[in-house]
C-alpha cells in the first residue's frame, strides 16, 4: 500500500474543507494556538460524545436494573480507590507490574464511576484525582516514554494506551496538564503516526481500527485537531474489499493474521470500533464520509449474520480464542449484537430496522445465556438499546434465515435447515488448519480437517460448556485424521498452517450446496477428498482417496457429541446413559461403564486422549450398522452399512476439576490406508423413527460416484444433482471440462438452475454439459460466454479464476418436469 502522508491525512480529515491552510510540512499555517482554538469546541463535544457512547447513556439511572448496577460500579470503584498502594512495582498489591490488563482496566472502571450518573461517586474530585495519580504512576513505572516494548506489541500500542487514554478523557476536567502532556508523550512514543502511514504488518484490519481509536483518544486528550484528522483518514484502507489477506472479502469472509477467518474475534473488535467511531464523530468536522464505508454496513448481513446462530457466534471463526473460557461463543455473539445496534445509529432507516429485528431474534432465541440479563451485567449502554427493541412491539423478532452461506475465501460454510444449523471448517492453500499463539489453542490441530459443527433445537451450549478443554482433539466431529501424535502448538504460530490444497470450497445456489475439501493432514502424510452435500434435513458426507503412510490408524469421526444421551444402533440400545447412582449401565454389548481407576489413562487404543486430559468411565462398542440415533440430538445413516465404532467416556480437563461426558462415533480406516472411503448421512434433530425411515428408503439418495476424481449425489425428491469434480470428467449426466463444483436443481414446473464454481481459482474457461433436454436459458450470467440448448445443455464460462471461488447460477427451462427423463 502506498504511504499515506500527514498532509493527505489532514486534508481528508476535513480540515482543508474547513478553510485551514496546510503547509508542505503537514503543519497548519499561522498561530498554532489560534488553529487549535478553532476546533476546541468541537473536540470538547467529542469528549462528551465519547462518554455518552462508550461509558453509557440512554437510560434512567434511577430505574432498575440501572440503579443497582450503577451503585455496584460505584462500590467497585471505591474499593479500587481505597486499596491502591502505589509502590515501585505496583499500583495495587495484588497486581504487580507490568499488569498490562488489570491495572489499566481498574483505572478505567474508576473513571467510568466518575463519569456515569448514579454511582455515588459521580463527579467526585477525589476519585478523579485517584485516577489521575494512578495513570501517572503507571506511566512512570511501566508505560514510560522510551521504555522497551517487552512481551506482546499489542499491549504497548493498543491495549494499554486505549484504556489509559479512555480513563484520562473521562476525568479530563480534573487531569493536571502535566499528567496529560506526559501521557500524550508516552502514547506518541509507542504509537507514532508512522504506524498509520502504510497499511501493512500489524497495522491492518481490526488492529488498524484500534490504532485509529487510540489516535483519536490522543487527539481528544490534548485537543489536537491534526491527530483527529490522522485517526479518521487512516481508516480508509480498512473499508475496501480485500483481494487477499486481512480484511473483508466479497463473500463475507473476514481475515486477520493473513490466514485465519476471524469474524468472531478481530472482526467483532473492528465492527465495534468502527460503530463507536461512526457514532462519536457523526456531525463533527471529522465525520467519516469515505464512500467505501458502505462495505462495513454491508458486512452486518454478509459477514456477521451468517456466523451468529440463536445469539452465539460460531467457534469456527473465533481463531485461537475458542478455548479461553466456557460460553465464550455466547459472549462474542452478544458483542456482535451490541456493535450492530450501535452501528445502526449511523445507518439508513432500512438497515437499522432490519438489524434491530435480527438482534431481537437472537436475543429471543438465546435461552442458554439470555442476552438481556447478560448485557445488564456487562454493558449498560447495550442493555438500554436492547431493552428498547425488546419492549417495542413494532420491532419483530426475525427468525434464522434458512439456506446456505459459503465463504470460500475463508474455507468456511454455514447451513441452516428447519430447526438446525451446521458449520464447516476447512483448510487450504489460503487458510490455515488452525491458529495458535500466546500459549492459546495449542491442540486445535484438526479444526481445519473438515470439522462439522451442528446444533439442533435446544443445543445452544453444545460447544460452549467446557467442550474445548475436555474434548479429544484427535476426534473432532466430521474430521478425517491421522492418529499420529502431535506436539502442542504443532505447525507455525499465528495461523500459517496452510496446506498445498487449492480445491477447497464448492457451489451453492443459496439454499443447497455441494462443498469439498482436498485434505492434507497437519504434519502427517494423510491425503483425502471430502465432500458435504447440504440439504433440507440432512448433510450427506462422502470421503474418498484416503491415503496415509504414518504407520498409525486413520479415522473419520462421524460425530463426537458432548452429551450423556443414550445411543441406539439399528434400533438396539448400545450405549445407555450413565446412571446417576454410579452403577454400571445396561449395554447391549461393549465394555461396561466403570468408575475411574488409577491406570485408566489414554493408551493409544480406542481411547486416543490427548496429554493434559484424562478419560474415565468408558463404554465401548463396535457394530455393523445401517443407522444410529442419539437421543435428543439426531440420527446417522450409513448407506449400505459400515463398521461403526462407538465410545462413551467422561473426559476431564488438564486440571482434573472439569469433566464432561461424550459419545463418539467413528469409522476406522486402519493403519496406512490406501484409497479408503466412507459415506454417511447426518440428520440433525431427527427422531429415531425418522432416522430408521430414511435408512429404509433406498430411493431417497443415490450416491453416483465417490472417488478421488469425482464425488456426487442425486436426490430425486429434491430435484438435486450435485458433483464435486476433483478432476474433469463425467458422472450422473454431468460433464465438466476441468476441476469444479456443479449443483443442479430442478423443480416441478420445468425450471432448473445450474450453479458452478471454481474452488481452485484456476480456470480461465470451463464447459459444463448437462445431459438433459433444455428449451432455453431464462437467466444467464455475466461470465457465461456461450450456451447450447436442445437435446442437452452446454454452458461455457470464462474468467472463473478471478472470482475467488464464488458460485455462479444460470436458470434454464427444461422440456419436462423434474424426474422425467428424455
Amino acid at each position: 500500500m502506498d504511504a499515506w502522508g500527514r498532509r493527505s491525512f489532514l486534508r481528508a480529515g476535513g480540515l482543508a474543507a474547513a478553510g485551514v491552510l496546510i503547509t508542505a510540512s503537514g503543519a497548519p499555517s499561522g498561530d498554532g494556538a489560534a488553529f487549535a482554538g478553532m476546533f476546541a469546541g468541537h473536540l470538547a463535544a467529542l469528549r462528551r460524545r465519547w462518554r455518552e457512547v462508550t461509558a453509557g447513556s440512554g437510560f434512567d439511572p434511577a430505574a432498575e436494573p440501572y440503579r443497582t448496577r450503577l451503585a455496584a460500579l460505584g462500590t467497585t470503584a471505591a474499593r479500587y480507590r481505597d486499596t491502591a498502594a502505589p509502590a515501585a512495582g505496583r499500583l495495587w498489591p495484588d497486581e504487580p507490574f507490568p499488569s498490562f490488563v488489570a491495572t489499566p482496566a481498574r483505572l478505567l472502571t474508576m473513571a467510568r464511576a466518575y463519569a456515569l450518573p448514579g454511582t455515588g461517586l459521580t463527579g467526585d474530585a477525589g476519585l478523579a484525582a485517584a485516577v489521575s495519580g494512578g495513570i501517572d504512576h503507571y506511566r512512570r513505572r511501566v508505560y514510560a516514554e522510551g521504555a522497551p516494548e517487552t512481551g506482546n506489541w499489542w499491549h504497548w500500542q493498543i491495549g494499554v494506551p486505549k484504556k489509559l487514554l479512555d480513563a484520562a478523557v473521562l476525568i479530563e476536567p480534573h487531569l493536571p496538564d502535566g499528567v496529560s502532556r506526559a501521557l500524550a508523550g508516552a502514547v506518541d512514543h509507542f504509537v507514532p503516526e508512522r504506524h498509520l502511514h502504510t497499511y501493512s504488518g500489524t497495522s491492518t484490519g481490526a488492529n488498524r481500527v484500534d490504532l485509529c481509536v487510540v489516535m483519536l483518544l490522543r487527539a481528544m486528550l490534548r485537543s489536537d485537531p491534526g491527530k483527529a484528522a490522522v485517526a479518521v483518514s487512516a481508516l480508509s484502507p480498512v473499508f475496501p474489499y480485500a483481494e487477499e489477506g486481512d480484511g473483508f472479502h466479497r463473500d463475507g469472509t473476514f481475515i486477520q493474521h493473513s490466514f485465519v477467518p476471524y469474524q468472531g474475534a478481530y472482526g467483532v473488535s473492528l465492527l465495534s470500533g468502527l460503530a463507536t467511531l461512526f457514532a462519536v464523530l457523526r456531525g463533527s468536522p471529522w465525520e467519516i464520509t469515505d464512500p467505501a464505508r458502505q462495505v462495513i454496513f454491508d458486512s452486518v448481513g454478509k459477514s456477521f449474520a451468517p456466523i451468529v446462530h440463536d445469539g452465539f457466534c460460531l467457534d469456527m471463526v473465533r481463531g485461537r480464542g475458542i478455548g479461553r473460557r466456557s460460553y465464550g461463543d455466547h459472549d462474542r455473539g452478544r458483542e456482535i449484537a451490541a456493535a450492530v445496534l450501535l452501528l445502526g445509529e449511523s445507518a439508513s432507516g432500512g438497515e437499522r430496522a432490519r438489524w434491530q429485528a435480527m438482534v431481537k431474534g437472537w436475543a429471543t432465541r438465546d435461552t442458554t445465556v439470555p442476552m438481556l440479563p447478560a448485557a445488564e451485567r456487562s454493558d449498560l449502554a447495550f442493555h438500554a438499546r436492547l431493552a428498547a427493541i425488546m419492549d417495542d412491539d413494532a420491532v419483530p423478532a426475525a427468525g434464522e434465515p434458512p439456506g446456505h452461506r459459503l465463504m470460500a475465501a475463508g474455507a468456511r460454510a454455514v447451513h441452516r435447515g428447519p430447526g438446525w444449523c451446521a458449520g464447516l471448517s476447512m483448510a487450504s492453500s489460503r487458510i490455515g488448519h488452525y491458529e495458535h499463539g500466546n500459549g492459546e489453542n495449542l491442540r486445535g490441530w484438526h479444526t481445519g480437517s473438515g470439522m462439522l459443527y451442528w446444533w439442533a433445537e435446544g443445543h445452544g451450549d453444545q460447544y460452549s460448556d467446557a467442550f474445548w478443554p475436555t474434548v479429544d482433539p484427535y476426534r473432532l466431529p466430521g474430521t478425517t485424521v491421522s492418529t499420529r501424535r502431535l506436539p502442542d502448538g504443532a505447525g507455525a504460530a499465528w495461523g500459517d498452517t496452510r496446506t498445498p490444497a487449492r480445491w477447497v470450497g464448492g457451489a451453492t445456489d443459496g439454499r443447497y450446496a455441494c462443498v469439498g475439501q482436498h485434505l492434507y493432514g497437519l504434519e502427517s502424510t494423510l491425503e483425502a477428498y471430502k465432500s458435504w452435500f447440504f440439504l433440507d434435513d440432512a448433510v450427506v458426507c462422502l470421503g474418498a482417496g484416503i491415503t496415509a503412510r504414518d504407520g498409525v490408524p486413520v479415522e473419520t469421526i462421524v460425530d463426537n457429541r458432548r452429551t450423556d444421551a443414550g445411543l441406539t444402533v439399528d434400533g438396539r440400545e448400545v450405549l445407555a446413559p450413565p446412571p446417576a447412582d454410579g452403577r454400571k449401565p445396561a449395554s447391549a454389548f461393549g465394555g461396561p461403564w466403570r468408575t475411574p481407576a488409577s491406570d485408566d489413562r489414554p493408551t493409544g487404543g480406542e481411547d486416543r486422549g490427548a496429554a493434559g486430559t484424562s478419560s474415565a468411565g468408558r463404554s465401548a462398542a463396535m457394530a455393523e450398522a445401517g443407522w444410529a440415533h442419539l437421543t435428543g440430538h439426531g440420527g446417522y445413516v450409513l448407506p449400505g452399512g459400515a463398521r461403526l465404532h462407538l465410545l462413551r467416556e467422561r473426559r476431564a480437563d488438564a486440571t482434573g476439576r472439569v469433566a464432561r461426558g461424550y459419545v463418539t462415533l467413528w469409522l476406522d480406516h486402519g493403519p496406512d490406508p490406501a484409497s479408503a472411503g466412507y459415506a454417511y448421512l447426518l440428520l440433525p434433530g431427527a427422531t429415531a423413527v425418522q432416522t430408521r425411515a430414511r435408512s429404509a428408503d433406498p430411493d431417497w439418495l443415490r450416491i453416483s460416484v465417490n472417488t478421488a476424481d469425482q464425488q456426487g449425489i442425486r436426490v430425486p425428491s429434491l430435484g438435486i444433482t450435485a458433483v464435486n469434480f476433483w478432476q474433469g470428467g463425467a458422472t450422473e449426466g454431468l460433464t465438466a471440462s476441468g476441476p469444479c463444483a456443479v449443483l443442479v436443481r430442478e423443480d416441478a414446473t420445468g425450471a432448473a438452475t445450474v450453479t458452478v464454481a471454481d474452488p481452485r481459482c484456476g480456470l480461465d474457461e470451463l464447459t459444463v454439459t448437462w445431459d438433459r433436454r433444455v428449451a432455453g436459458v431464462v437467466h444467464g450470467h455475466p461470465l457465461l460466454a456461450g450456451a447450447q440448448t436442445g437435446r442437452k445443455l452446454v454452458l461455457t464460462f470464462t474468467g472463473l479464476a478471478d472470482q475467488a471461488g464464488a458460485s455462479h447460477t444460470v436458470t434454464v427451462r427444461t422440456t419436462a418436469p423434474a424426474g422425467a427423463r428424455s
